[in-house]
């Protein structure tokens, strides 16, 4: 243990030292965190009538955790169930970093299921569950820092771009950096142009300044842990991960982010012959199944607020 970290609220502010200077977290992404673990830190205290030690925090029990998100959903501050899920997420991997910096282990974190998030449509994710995903993803201090990078990145393209998981994987270093758009290449050999928002661009550059292997422009710009081209089954199991931690359903992966692209582009307004050209879909009946898609959700809206419904 490091000797001056002796308190759980030292430990939190060494890991936001952490987040900030060796993870390069967004300075959103740590508040977040920082608020979330304080509250928990916080309410422990109250609890046990004490300062709460650094070894301590290997002592919390399943039913302290459990205590402490009944009370979050309890008064006028009550979270609601996608908030529980993060703060839940934040205290998981606050407690991964505790085991790892300063060798306090606690496996009974680990047992504490977060509320289940409904999916209000069949497939695609929405705004907030695609944002949950990736937030969750950035959090990982189990792995290096630009494993989490690459992650992130990796799912940011996804949804950011609409690209196929093949699509995403087969960017190869000389993309870097991106430009105001991608040429990709598809299904069947079709080519289409993929526009890159900031965001997107953003977190590739972070990755690409993270990787710790030097690639030659022609070879597949993800990177696995030892180095070869990153598989779809990493994904894939990425994201069944990340799922199971925020409690969503096994309905959400990979593809579901290329679904909610083109949903929320469909809601925002874009009409479906644009939208058919950014998924590269051969036939403009393969995106129309998106307007039911959509037809749904507008339906839920107008039952939910309307005074006769």
């Amino acid at each position: 243990m490091t000797s001056s970290v002796r308190t759980g609220r030292q430990a939190l502010a060494a890991w936001l030292d952490h987040l900030t200077l060796e993870r390069r977290a967004s300075p959103r992404t740590v508040r977040a965190y920082g608020d979330n673990v304080l509250a928990y830190l916080n309410f422990l205290e109250n609890h046990r009538g004490e300062a709460l030690s650094v070894a301590a925090l290997g002592e919390i029990s399943a039913a302290d955790l459990r205590g402490y998100l009944a009370f979050r959903r309890q008064g006028e501050n009550a979270l609601a169930p996608r908030s529980i899920s993060q703060a839940l997420s934040s205290i998981r991997a606050f407690h991964r970093y505790v085991d790892q910096r300063h060798g306090v282990a606690n496996a009974a974190i680990g047992l504490v299921r977060g509320p289940r998030l409904k999916i209000g449509l069949p497939r695609p994710v929405s705004e907030d569950q695609a944002r949950d995903l990736i937030f969750e993803a950035s959090g990982d201090t189990e792995r290096e820092p630009w494993e989490t990078a690459r992650d992130e990145a990796v799912l940011t393209l996804l949804w950011g771009c609409g690209l196929r998981i093949s699509e995403a994987l087969s960017l190869t270093w000389s993309d870097v950096p991106l430009g105001a758009a991608l040429r990709i290449t598809g299904k069947g050999g079709k080519t289409r142009i993929a526009p890159v928002l900031d965001a997107v661009r953003e977190a590739v550059a972070v990755y690409a300044d993270e990787l710790p292997f030097v690639l030659g422009p022609d070879e597949p710009l993800f990177r696995a842990k030892r180095g070869g081209p990153l598989s779809p089954r990493h994904v894939q199991a990425l994201v069944q991960t990340l799922r199971g931690r925020l409690g969503l359903s096994d309905r959400v992966t990979p593809h579901a982010f290329r679904h909610a692209f083109a949903t929320h582009l469909l809601g925002a307004g874009a009409d479906l012959r644009t939208i058919q050209e950014l998924l590269g879909h051969a036939s403009l009946s393969t995106t129309q199944r998106y307007t039911q898609v959509d037809a749904a959700g507008l339906l839920a809206a107008y039952q939910a607020a309307h005074p006769k419904a």
